[in-house]
């Protein structure tokens, strides 16, 4: 059973940074593609970055020079750093791994606010 869970979200004021964390468990994490995703209030989920199993990244033109994405193989872990965060970036982000199968597994999610 494939299991993602994110973690690292919360309140942060604009300006502000923080890192997310997705851990994975139940497929070979070293092989995926790995990606974040956020969903904002009334709007759908979109993309906002994904790394391959070789470690090529691609990013939301939104994401380009503020944020991220790396892996950890050794942890099973996706990383998703965010700096300059503003209230746009206001949104639930969702950790996805697409495997050989090429099936696509999500996490449940982690509320990232940005408010003074």
């Amino acid at each position: 059973q494939v299991q993602l869970v994110e973690s690292g979200g919360g309140l942060v004021q604009p300006g502000g940074s923080l890192r997310l964390s997705c851990v994975t468990s139940g497929t070979v994490f070293s092989i995926a593609l790995m990606g974040w995703y956020r969903q904002a209030p009334g709007k759908q989920r979109e993309l906002v970055a994904t790394i391959s199993r070789d470690g090529n990244t691609n990013y939301a033109d939104s994401a380009k020079g503020r944020f991220t994405i790396s892996r950890d193989n050794a942890k099973n872990t996706v990383y998703l750093q965010m700096n300059a965060l503003s209230a746009e970036d206001t949104a639930v982000y969702y950790c996805n791994l697409v495997g050989t199968s090429k099936l696509s597994y999500w996490g449940q999610g982690t509320q990232v606010t940005v408010s003074s």
